[in-house]
């Protein structure tokens, strides 16, 4: 299976940008990896507009075959450990799983409408900045939770 994150925009914080790129240099070990980092130029300024040029963009990145998974605040919550029987139930019903970072406004309807699952980092609300390396760190965490390795518990 691969996994991919598409995301919106660049991370204008150096810190996340870095955290999230260390975990994603780790996840190579064990899976095929990829991030998509889209950047939108919409002339407006209106949130639905910005969100329809954001899916556009999105929507050119995804396959009809691909599972697609919504960072969503309105997703279903997993603890790590159910995030990792579920990236394990996945390995078995997918070739390509693709988590999808909306941008500063959320998601299009017809983002909504095309993923087939959404998913809760947590009941806060994070900025989108952060996200990517939060997911990051979590998506790491589960493989060593499927592996039995030490970092779960270190």
């Amino acid at each position: 299976m691969k996994i991919s994150l598409i995301r919106i925009g660049k991370l204008h914080l150096n810190f996340a940008q870095s955290g999230f790129d260390e975990y994603a240099k780790r996840l190579q070990h064990y899976i095929k990896f990829a991030d998509e980092l889209l950047v939108v130029n919409s002339k407006s300024k209106e949130p639905e507009q910005i969100k329809k040029a954001e899916a556009e963009a999105m929507l050119k990145k995804i396959q009809s075959t691909d599972f697609v998974v919504l960072l969503d605040e309105r997703g279903k919550t997993f603890s790590s450990e159910k995030f990792a029987n579920y990236l394990s139930e996945m390995q078995l019903k997918t070739q390509h799983l693709v988590f999808i970072i909306g941008g500063a406004y959320g998601f299009d309807n017809r983002i909504y409408e095309r993923a087939n699952a959404q998913l809760s980092l947590s009941s806060f609300t994070f900025s989108h900045q952060l996200v990517p390396l939060l997911f990051g760190e979590q998506l790491y965490r589960a493989f060593t939770i499927l592996k039995g390795e030490p970092y779960h518990h270190a």
